[in-house]
């Protein structure tokens, strides 16, 4: 066992080396936690939620924030029971209205009647993350259409005063959420954004902290609003000339990724349970089932991405009951599909060699009992099932600790010594999960196909999914 264990952690550094040799970008350590996310919560709240707007314009009246039952215990606990990992909340939204009484506004609770302005939603919320072990994060709009400085130089330094304030009094922060949103305000002046400022303000004061714009500099945008990555999803992007909104990459490039891009920038895919990011009463009957979110979970989580789903709670300051729902069957339905990995009493997995078929040996080795083969190089392996069994899902991890390298595979479906079917894919990253109609196998080969030869394959599993579940 020993002399298996130096092997493993022989063959990851060179690996790495390799990779270091041809410049193959790497994440760090906390995008690595980020990728282990998978899930988490976004909660769009403010005037918005009493005007029945997406969009402020910045001049609604402090008062009409008045949540007289807010409860972010509620929300975290609700979080929590869904699975959710976190929870990032709208701090400023585009209309410049502040959650907590910012020093650097005149327009936030404060100056609103809510607990005759000795409110703080922050502190709330980030003291109610903690009691439930979620990750706190944070969004503020750089657009602001209510402070009178923006659109001068003078309102960088008010932006990053704001987060410096945010930091220092509702830290840690685990994710800052910066909206590529670039409009006029009150003073009729759009703002020219310093970009590099502010990410050396974050790196200085929460070097932790991953930041997400459409171009990261941490965590990109996947390009649309629907929550869905795409098939092909590399987590490299090229960010030299581009900037947050109308200076970002096509939408497309965003969706997909970079194949040879020289920056480890994962895409995070953001969607609304309800059709519009605020509460709006008449969205109620319209919330999203639970069926539909795991649909997306496929398409997100499935293709190497983080769902970051928005529950916006309603004007007493709750997620409302249609919602807390749709989240709990949500859970249910990721629980039941993937409980039972049918690789867990599987015989074996052989490494595929032309060479060793040739010289009719093969190498041989076992799974563990999660299905998983860590730190293990396999240009292609074959499943061995302890039985015959119905399978209508397969899923595949990479050890993108050592970067990404598949670019293409296929999987083989066999009964018997017969192939019933062939599964094709092109990327992998940090998950893949493959839906399928049911097959009834004995084996199955997973074939790579990449650009360095070292595919690291960290873990294989395999399940039978409800039919209504598999992605159309």
């Amino acid at each position: 066992m020993k002399k298996l264990f130096i092997y493993f952690l022989l063959f990851d550094l060179s690996i790495c080396l390799q990779a270091q040799l041809i410049k193959t970008p790497l994440p760090t350590k906390q995008q690595l936690a980020w990728h282990e996310m998978e899930f988490y919560l976004f909660i769009h709240f403010g005037p918005n939620t009493f005007t029945d707007k997406e969009w402020g314009h910045g001049d609604e009246p402090e008062d009409i924030f008045n949540p007289t039952q807010l409860d972010c215990r509620q929300w975290a606990r609700i979080a929590k029971q869904a699975g959710a990992k976190g929870i990032i909340i709208t701090a400023k939204h585009h209309d410049g209205f502040c959650l907590w009484p910012s020093k650097y506004s005149t327009h936030t609770v404060r100056e609103s009647k809510w607990k005759n302005g000795k409110g703080d939603v922050l502190k709330e919320l980030s003291q109610a993350c903690k009691e439930q072990g979620l990750k706190f994060g944070v969004y503020i709009s750089p657009w602001d259409r209510n402070h009178p400085k923006y659109g001068t130089a003078e309102y960088n330094d008010v932006y990053v005063n704001t987060m410096k304030e945010i930091f220092a009094n509702y830290g840690p922060i685990w994710e800052l959420w910066w909206d590529g949103a670039n409009g006029e305000g009150p003073n009729g002046k759009k703002q020219v954004y310093n970009w590099d400022r502010f990410k050396k303000t974050v790196n200085t004061i929460s070097p932790r902290t991953v930041v997400f714009s459409d171009v990261g500099p941490n965590i990109r945008w996947v390009g649309n609003e629907r929550g869905i990555a795409g098939k092909t999803n590399w987590n490299y992007l090229d960010t030299i000339g581009f900037t947050p909104g109308q200076g970002a990459p096509h939408v497309d490039t965003l969706n997909q990724g970079n194949a040879f891009g020289r920056v480890w920038i994962p895409a995070e895919c953001d969607v609304s349970i309800r059709p519009g990011w605020f509460y709006h009463a008449n969205e109620d009957e319209k919330v999203k089932s639970g069926e539909q979110l795991f649909d997306l979970y496929l398409k997100s989580v499935g293709r190497g991405s983080n769902l970051l789903l928005n529950v916006p709670p309603d004007r007493r300051g709750v997620i409302h009951e249609n919602d807390s729902a749709a989240l709990m069957a949500f859970k249910k339905l990721r629980d039941e599909s993937f409980a039972k990995n049918l690789l867990n009493d599987a015989k074996a997995y052989w490494e595929i060699n032309e060479e060793a078929f040739l010289k009719d040996s093969i190498n041989y080795r076992t799974l563990d009992k999660r299905g998983a083969i860590y730190g293990i190089n396999t240009q292609s392996f074959m499943v061995q099932l302890s039985a015959l069994k119905q399978v209508n899902c397969i899923v595949l991890r990479e050890a993108i600790h050592l970067g990404q390298s598949v670019e293409s595979f296929k999987i083989l479906l066999l009964n018997g010594d017969r192939q019933v079917a062939e599964i094709n894919g092109t990327t992998i990253g940090r998950k893949r999960i493959l839906t399928f109609p049911v097959q009834t196998i004995t084996s199955f080969k997973v074939i790579f196909e990449d650009r360095f030869g070292n595919d690291n394959v960290s873990g294989v599993a395999a399940y039978l999914l409800e039919e209504k579940l598999i992605e159309k």
